[in-house]
């Protein structure tokens, strides 16, 4: 993966924890040269980039690391975060059921995860899993980089 991928630094305000945040992620070498590349990781705290959108990013002396600067073009992917309300609620019991719909999450800890909605899948059926937690006050979700696509879904249903 170190041959066709490299780390890149992001730093942005997350509206989760209402704090800077800096998270580094993996991204995928398209140009180099030009510092463009596509994002091979799932955000947990939601700038606003989703999985294998392209975007720019340069060398930062005081970082001394590639840094994040923009987003160049968004693949119509989704990032979702859920938190766990419920104490002692398994949180792999809804990661599960969204992995049946194609949406595959990674967890930061026991009570939160980010979840990729790619744009092939039906925004409205993944909203109606979370909706069915939220109901019970089982979970919360924001829905922090939401693609145009997947705004489209919710409007047709």
């Amino acid at each position: 993966m170190a041959e066709t991928h490299t780390k890149i630094l992001f730093r942005y305000y997350s509206d989760l924890l209402e704090d800077m945040v800096v998270e580094t992620m993996w991204a995928e070498i398209i140009d180099l040269e030009k510092g463009y590349f596509k994002l091979d990781n799932i955000p947990f705290f939601g700038p606003l980039i989703a999985t294998d959108d392209i975007f720019f990013a340069e060398y930062d002396e005081d970082e001394e690391c590639l840094v994040y600067r923009k987003t160049i073009e968004s693949f119509g992917n989704s990032i979702l975060q859920v938190v766990i309300l419920e104490k002692g609620f398994d949180k792999e019991i809804i990661r599960e059921k969204l992995k049946a719909v194609n949406c595959l999450s990674e967890g930061l800890n026991e009570t939160l995860f980010a979840v990729e909605v790619v744009k092939d899948v039906d925004y409205s059926v993944v909203k109606s899993i979370l909706n069915e937690y939220v109901e019970l006050s089982v979970i919360d979700f924001a829905e922090p980089c939401l693609s145009e696509k997947h705004r489209a879904d919710l409007l047709k249903n």
